[in-house]
This record gives structure tokens, sequence and C-alpha cells, in this order.
């Protein structure tokens, strides 16, 4: 067909060529009308997906922020509290073990061993929650705190035991207890005063006078308390076991009838020790200081 086409004359050539030149115009112009077409498409889809983008950027940035912010407002809380606990006292070493010793633990523990362990955190929690509110109760055997506090007094300790108590005496527990005081008494110089109180003059007895007599020779100050031969309107109260720490901590111990379950109280408010203090007082000075003679 070429070689036909090229043996026609020229005009028909010319024809030929012109068809030709406006075919392949219309070609190219329809060409970039489409790839026109595409490359807006492209610029389009580029245009949503960097919308897209940035907005990912912009949200990524404010939780970034957020996130950044959160754990500055948690360090300036944190050094908030750890300033202020330095400056009441009570310093940051305890906490600083028990937080680490927490992490440890919660890094490497069991499971049963770290459930134990944030219950032991709350019950302290709590404790010290009663504590700042200046009482604080117990359900069980008091001799555990009786220890504990008697290890932190620094200048007196004032107690009663009531006749009902004398039989806890001969204990174990008594032994530890009376332990930490002589030790109190001896290496820190406190006072241990403690009160034996009965009701009638029969309650005297051999064994509270050598429960006393052991009790002096430990460095304790003992005394018998005879409420029935006391001055008119002295020992009011009831007969009750308390303890009074330092002259700011008052502690108190109840029993059921049955002596099967006791309830302990640490009261640190001022006009409950206050009361109780002169209390004690006032049956101390109202009792001699030699031991009874036996009925």
């Amino acid at each position: 067909m070429i070689t036909n086409l090229i043996n026609q004359s020229q005009d028909e050539l010319w024809k030929l060529a012109v068809s030709i030149v406006i075919g392949g115009a219309a070609l190219i112009v329809q060409y970039m009308i489409d790839f026109e077409r595409r490359l807006a498409s492209v610029e389009h889809g580029q245009r949503a997906q960097s919308g897209d983008i940035r907005e990912v950027l912009d949200a990524h940035h404010r939780e970034m922020k957020d996130m950044v912010q959160e754990k500055f407002q948690l360090v300036g809380d944190v050094t908030k509290l750890f300033s202020e606990l330095e400056r009441s006292g009570m310093g940051t070493e305890q906490v600083r073990r028990l937080v680490e010793s927490a992490t440890l633990l919660g890094d490497q523990g069991p499971e049963i061993a770290r459930a134990f362990a944030r219950g032991e955190m709350d019950r302290l929690s709590v404790f010290v929650e009663d504590l700042a509110n200046m009482v604080v109760g117990w359900q069980g055997d008091p001799n555990e705190q009786l220890v504990r506090l008697t290890s932190h007094a620094t200048r007196s300790i004032d107690a009663t035991s009531t006749f009902e108590d004398v039989a806890y005496w001969d204990t174990t527990d008594a032994q530890d207890y009376l332990k930490v005081q002589r030790n109190a008494i001896e290496r820190r110089g406190v006072k241990v005063r403690r009160l034996f109180i009965v009701t009638h003059p029969g309650e005297v007895n051999d064994k509270l006078l050598q429960i006393c007599q052991f009790q002096r020779r430990l460095g304790i100050e003992a005394r018998v308390a005879v409420l029935s031969l006391l001055p008119l309107g002295v020992g009011r109260g009831g007969r009750r076991d308390f303890m009074i720490f330092d002259g700011e901590l008052y502690f108190e111990m109840h029993s059921d009838l049955a002596q099967e379950e006791s309830r302990s109280e640490l009261n640190a408010r001022g006009s409950r020790v206050n009361e109780q203090m002169a209390r004690f007082n006032e049956l101390w000075d109202a009792s001699p200081p030699d031991l009874p003679s036996l009925p």
C-alpha cells in the first residue's frame, strides 16, 4: 500500500500527508488531554494523601505533646510529694526503698507475690491515712503493735495493767515486750512506769507482787493501785489497759467478756492523750510507791 501511495501524484501525496498530520495531531492532543487528566488525578490523590498524612502527623504531635505534659506533670507531682515528705521530717529513704522494691517484685516476682504485695501496700496506705486522721484501730493480738511502739519511744512509757492481765506476763509475748522495754530504758533512757490496777485488796496476791518485783529489777517503775482504797473520786473511768508513749500517743486495748477477741486503738489527738495522761498521773500519785503487803 505504501508503494501504491508513493506512485500517486504529488497532489494526492499532499492530501495524504495532511490527513496523516491531522490524525497524528489529534492522537497527540487526545493523549495529552488524557495525560492531563491522569496527572490531575495523581495530584489530587497526592493532596488527599498529604492531607491524611498531615492529619496523622498533627494527631501524633498532639498525642506526644499531651503525653509529655502528662509525664512532666507526673514528675512534678512526685517531686512535690517528695519535697513535702522531706519537709515534714518523715524522710524519703523509706519511700524510695518501697518503690524500688515494688518495681523489682513487679518485674520478676510470681503473681501471688505481687498480689500479696499490693494488698500489703493497700493496707499500709489505709493505716497511714488513718494515722493522719490521728486514730487507728486494729483487730486481734496487740502485742506486735506494742513492741513496735515501744521500740520508737524516746522519752517515756506510762502503762496500766489490770488484774485480768496477770496471766499475760508468763507468756512469750510478754517476755518480748519486756525485753524491748528494757532496751528502751538502758539504751535510750526512756522512763517506764507501770501501774497494776486491782479493785479490792484481796486481788493482791503473791503472783502479782512477784511480777511487780521482777519488772522493777528491769528498771521499770511499778506500783499497785487498789481502787477501793483510793480517795473518793480518784480512779474513775473503769479498768482498762492503756499505754501512753512519750506523752503524745495513746494506745488502748479492749477485750470482750470471754477474752476471745481484742481490739486496739491508737490515738494521737491531743485532747484524748491529755485526758488519759491526767488520769494516769492521778492514779499514780494516789498509789503508794511501796508494794502493798498481802492481805
